[in-house]
């Protein structure tokens, strides 16, 4: 039986500016398997960003329950949340992902850092050859072509071995090629047992997923 890396049961998220009041989900329920790979499409304000948010723990839901890895992660203190978000959850952005006066493996050694493990992590190096930047250990992100800062933004994600990986439209600055070669990426590390859940407005990534779900107005469609 496959197992459930990532539980989301009735996501609601309000937020109030004065007497105004937005509703940005509303009872959203998403679950992903370990090795399966999930598209999360949607119009702008649809709820997607905040869906993410909610399910690595950088927000708080205002109803309703996220567990990863059968680990509850809402209605917890930020400290305990962060803590389960650095052992069990890489988080991918579309860029942003590297801090520019590191190198890029200091940016996985960092990674790998902030985390207390009982287990060791793979070694940056070992990270960075999965993900073809081994050569490029050394580079500063500002050496780096979009291809390689896309590919060294999932090494990062990945550096303590995650139980779910969350991207944030990865592909949306990239060309085709490069798109397909991250794809390809991501699918090896679903076939590794990594749950996947990609926001999105690319029809290439949507294709390539396991499973949809469409966001409309802060509700599954």
């Amino acid at each position: 039986m496959t197992a459930l890396a990532l539980d989301a049961d009735s996501l609601y998220r309000f937020y109030r500016s004065g007497e105004e009041e937005t509703l940005a989900l509303r009872g959203v329920s998403v679950s992903v398997d370990a090795g399966e790979m999930v598209a999360v499409t949607g119009p702008s304000g649809s709820g997607k960003s905040t869906l993410l948010a909610c399910l690595a723990g950088l927000d708080e839901p205002t109803a309703g329950t996220v567990r990863v890895g059968g680990k509850r992660m809402s209605a917890r203190p930020e400290a305990e949340r962060a803590e389960l978000r650095s052992g069990s959850i890489g988080v991918l952005f579309q860029s942003n992902n590297l801090f520019a006066h590191l190198s890029v493996e200091d940016n996985v050694l960092l990674a790998q850092r902030l985390q207390k493990r009982l287990s060791p992590a793979p070694s940056a190096v070992e990270i960075l050859a999965r993900v073809g930047l081994a050569d490029r250990a050394r580079a500063l992100p500002s050496q780096l072509s979009g291809g390689e800062s896309a590919r060294a933004g999932l090494a990062v994600a990945l550096a303590n071995d995650p139980v779910v990986l969350l991207a944030d439209e990865p592909t949306g600055e990239l060309d085709k090629a490069t798109e397909q070669r991250l794809l390809d990426l991501l699918r090896t590390h679903a076939d590794r047992g990594c749950a996947i859940l990609l926001v999105t407005h690319s029809p290439h990534v949507v294709a390539t997923a396991d499973r949809v779900i469409s966001l409309l107005d802060g509700q599954v469609r």
